[in-house]
């Protein structure tokens, strides 16, 4: 299974992550990946039985019947036609805001953003509050960026072909082509009043989720971009190597989320086991859990802004609720919801919404977000500054 952002109520079983499956696809994020996020295996996929067709596409909980998408794509394939598109025309009738559709090359492309990989122009986009696309980040170095495109610049097309009413999972799809390195794609952009077409050559990225720096005042500075594998570790090391008396800024700005077992292994770096977070699969309630020995007495501040996603949102709300942090910055995005990964009969892949997620007190992350403790605008050039005052409050300046 996978979800995007989700995370099993019970016990805590210490290796509950491992051998993840659940991933959380984080539509919010339509530019260089789809953020996705690991939990366990509760069924595999293929095993989901046929049935008759539901009279319904959409349980109760507002999640599609998989069992009749499963019959519609395989009624398609039988008829000659495409499973994967009988597929995205289904989902696209659901309701499910979240669910997606991939062919096999889009889905193994996806799953290698989860190595912190992929072949793409080096930019994240979203919608804005107009409903237009919009460019939310550039990659350093990235393709994007040597053509001089910016944050904040609007995409109109790709490759002649209005964005305005595609899908995620279509824009996703356009932006990557075949995951050729080399191949182009021309992006229709606007700034301001101007715009024009500007062609750009893919390249294979490899991303650096997590960045560390000691600051003048003695603050260790951890900036995670996203959960690929290996980033909870990374964290946990730094904060282990940290001086004793420092304080941390665990920045989680634009944090389009990722691996939930890595956001959980983040949480064990500042906590001595316990809840990370609650999540519902199909009505079964589960939990995600810390591992022991984390530091609970290093000053922390956590900084957030509406780009912070899924399971970031996960680790945000634990250090929140816990009062294990005090957040600063803005609204977080508000993605909850779970997603898990069916494979239809043609090979494609449908990543549908299965349940929800909660902090450990309780609070629905999913179209709410997180409100942070100390509300600054966190764009704004300050917003770091105003972070490490807070530390500063705590104790956190050495």
């Amino acid at each position: 299974m996978r979800a995007g952002a989700g995370p099993e109520f019970c016990r805590r079983p210490r290796g509950v992550l491992r051998g993840a499956a659940l991933t959380l696809v984080f539509a919010g994020v339509i530019g260089t990946a789809a953020a996705t996020g690991a939990l366990p295996r509760q069924q595999d996929p293929r095993e989901i039985p046929a049935a008759a067709p539901s009279p319904r596409t959409v349980t109760a909980a507002g999640t599609v019947d998989r069992e009749a998408l499963a019959q519609a794509a395989a009624q398609a394939v039988a008829d000659g036609k495409s499973g994967k598109k009988a597929a995205e025309e289904f989902v696209s009738r659901s309701g499910d805001r979240w669910g997606a559709v991939y062919d096999k090359r889009e889905y193994a492309e996806f799953e290698q953003t989860l190595d912190g990989a992929y072949t793409g122009v080096g930019l994240s986009a979203r919608r804005g509050a107009d409903g237009r696309v919009e460019i939310s980040r550039i990659r350093v170095g990235g393709p994007a960026e040597r053509a001089g495109l910016r944050v904040g610049d609007r995409l109109t097309a790709i490759d002649g072909r209005p964005v305005g009413g595609l899908s995620v999972s279509e824009i996703v799809s356009l932006l990557r082509g075949k995951g050729v390195t080399g191949s182009t794609v021309a992006l229709g952009v606007e700034r301001g009043r101007a715009g024009w077409t500007e062609t750009l050559r893919r390249a294979r990225l490899v991303t650096d989720p997590v960045t560390v720096r000691r600051l003048a005042d003695g603050t260790v500075l951890i900036r995670v971009a996203a959960f690929t594998k290996g980033t909870g570790e990374r964290v946990r090391q730094a904060v282990r190597t940290a001086p004793a008396r420092a304080g941390v800024l665990l920045d989680l700005r634009g944090n389009s989320g990722g691996l939930v077992a890595e956001a959980a292994t983040a949480a064990s770096a500042f906590f001595d086991g316990g809840l990370v977070a609650t999540y519902d699969v199909d009505g079964t309630q589960h939990a995600v859990y810390a591992e022991s020995g984390g530091d609970t007495v290093r000053p922390l501040v956590a900084l957030i802004d509406g780009g912070t996603m899924s399971a970031a949102e996960l680790l945000t709300g634990a250090l929140q609720d816990r009062g294990r942090a005090v957040t600063v910055g803005s609204r977080t995005f508000g993605k909850g919801s779970v997603q898990m990964p069916s494979t239809l009969p043609d090979g494609s892949v449908a990543e549908l919404t299965v349940g929800h997620y909660r902090t450990p007190a309780g609070h629905a992350v999913d179209g709410h977000g997180i409100t942070p403790d100390v509300a600054v605008d966190a764009r704004a050039e300050g917003a770091e500054e105003r972070a490490r005052t807070v530390l500063s409050g705590l104790g956190g300046a050495s």
